[in-house]
């Protein structure tokens, strides 16, 4: 019977017998006879593993820039094999240490960290891996579809598809984002009210489980831990590769903006169009522009014309909030004409502030990639890489004005400090499917609302204390809001989080992860 090391043990090993390779193949054969059968392949997985202070440095931080935690190293791995026996190294250890894949590290709260444990490199995986990472097939059942390494970024999933005259219908409105670290959350944009959000978009994947197992799973094959993945915040496996849908992708872009001062007309409005039968829209946000903010802020691209912009501030002086509604339509082989005047029928009725529409003609690839040019701007400035205290919720429709009374017009108004993009939009319970981990509201419309805050490193503080103030607010008004990209730091939070679904997702850990090995920063099952 192999022997139960615990993990100090296992990477003083590693490191040792990665000495005694450059010495004597003789000894290193002799080493090797002593570790369990994980370690056969010791020299690739130890010269794998690196704890320089840059590395470490990069492993220790993420988009969110608040919380920091320190891994004893950091892997890369060159293969699916390297991260199986990376994980069956820490699973068969009397001691097992915590892993954690890191794709593009855009969490917020430390989610793709591990304190003292092992961060796999999905960036590194994505630059050295072997084999097909992106590939588009058709079967006569499901159509067309792409296979795609989970260590992927949308954005070259994006191109590789176009080239066929394809694409995802699902995104999310940042690219630069990996397949699977979407799929472990949901994946939600403007589209997700008319196709669902990107995890009900997946036929199949293929995952390395806690235990270190390789498992193809779809709705029918291992359909357990098919939907426990989909939306479970990584706590039941590494997904390697994913199949997604694919239609045919259109050329061009209609995109439309509408100003409002009255959020229950802006909401109505909102409604009625992802409610149009036939498919109208392909596209559906909503946005606030508020006095602390810019007009043309790193997400509006320069939208409002220079001879309007007065005209827009002078009314949001007087109202404190102007509701922005957007929308888009695709379009390929139509005729230009006839797209407008779709439009011009779906305007009709609508109450937006008389003479506050704009519209913009652009290409597929730039209004989905419509955020990287204001990432671009702020890299450029130095205001990138600062904390970003975000909050993510998704709100009842039946609560959406109560939210908007208690938060929009009170806490926000009264802090007066939120000058980063506000999102609200609906969509529809009907295009997610409950079986997955994701957790949304039980109402048939719902709505998310997104604090994308961004702040200096001596102020975000204050965005924290709002955010837990809005949660409160909350809590005392008996909204049922249920975070997206939760952020909780004890158990029983995670339990009312998950309600129903925490029985079957407890169960799902102790089937897929028993010695809760991977994703410690949800900081959901930390001993």
């Amino acid at each position: 019977m192999a022997k139960n090391y615990p993990f100090f043990t296992y990477f003083i090993l590693l490191i040792t017998i990665t000495r005694l390779t450059s010495t004597t193949v003789g000894k290193t054969d002799q080493c090797k006879t002593l570790l369990p059968p994980e370690l056969a392949n010791i020299n690739t997985i130890s010269t794998k593993l690196h704890n320089d202070p840059k590395t470490i440095k990069i492993a220790s931080s993420d988009y969110g820039n608040i919380i920091h935690e320190f891994p004893i190293a950091v892997f890369h791995p060159s293969s699916i094999q390297d991260i199986i026996t990376l994980i069956k190294i820490s699973y068969n250890s009397y001691v097992p240490f915590t892993i954690a894949a890191r794709g593009q590290g855009h969490s917020t709260n430390g989610q793709a960290m591990t304190h003292d444990g092992i961060v796999v490199d999905m960036a590194s995986f994505r630059k050295q891996r072997k084999g097909v990472a992106i590939s588009v097939f058709e079967d006569p059942l499901i159509g067309y579809y792409v296979d795609v390494g989970g260590e992927q970024l949308w954005i070259d999933v994006l191109y590789a598809t176009l080239e066929h005259g394809l694409a995802p219908v699902s995104w999310t409105d940042y690219l630069y984002l990996t397949v699977g670290g979407t799929l472990s959350n949901a994946g939600i944009s403007g589209q997700t009210f008319l196709y669902g959000p990107q995890i009900t978009n997946v036929h199949e994947f293929d995952v390395i489980t806690g235990k270190g197992d390789f498992v193809t799973c779809s709705s029918e094959k291992n359909s357990e831990l098919y939907h426990a993945v989909l939306g479970g915040l990584g706590q039941f496996g590494v997904i390697t590769r994913a199949r997604i849908s694919l239609k045919p992708a259109p050329t061009t872009v209609k995109w439309i903006r509408l100003l409002y001062s009255d959020f229950s007309a802006f909401t109505k409005d909102q409604e009625r169009l992802i409610s149009i039968n036939g498919r109208k829209l392909n596209f559906l946000e909503g946005m606030l522009l508020m006095q602390q903010g810019s007009i043309n802020n790193w997400r509006s691209s320069n939208f409002f014309p220079l001879s309007d912009q007065h005209r827009i501030a002078s009314l949001i002086t007087k109202h404190s909030i102007i509701y922005c509604l957007e929308f888009a339509k695709y379009y390929d082989h139509q005729s230009e004409k006839m797209v407008d005047k779709e439009i011009e029928i779906l305007l009709q009725g609508l109450a937006y502030i008389p003479g506050l529409h704009y519209e913009k003609k652009v290409s597929y690839v730039e209004f989905l990639n419509r955020v990287r040019s204001g990432e671009l701007k702020l890299q450029s400035q130095g205001l990138w890489e600062v904390p970003h205290p975000w909050l993510n919720l998704f709100i009842p429709k039946s609560q959406i004005l109560d939210f908007n009374s208690g938060v929009f017009k009170d806490i926000i108004f009264k802090r007066n400090i939120t000058s980063g993009t506000v999102l609200v939009y609906p969509m529809h319970k009907s295009k997610w499917d409950d079986k997955m981990s994701a957790m949304i509201p039980n109402e048939d419309v719902f709505y998310t609302v997104g604090f994308l805050h961004s702040s200096g490193f001596d102020n975000w503080k204050a965005y924290e204390s709002q955010n837990k103030e809005i949660l409160k607010f909350c809590t005392d008004a008996g909204i049922k809001v249920k975070q997206y990209l939760p952020n909780y730091s004890i158990q029983e939070d995670w339990k009312k989080h998950f309600g129903t679904k925490w029985k079957s997702f407890l169960e799902s850990k102790h089937k897929f992860d028993p010695r809760m090995i991977l994703s410690p920063g949800q900081k959901i099952f930390n001993k």
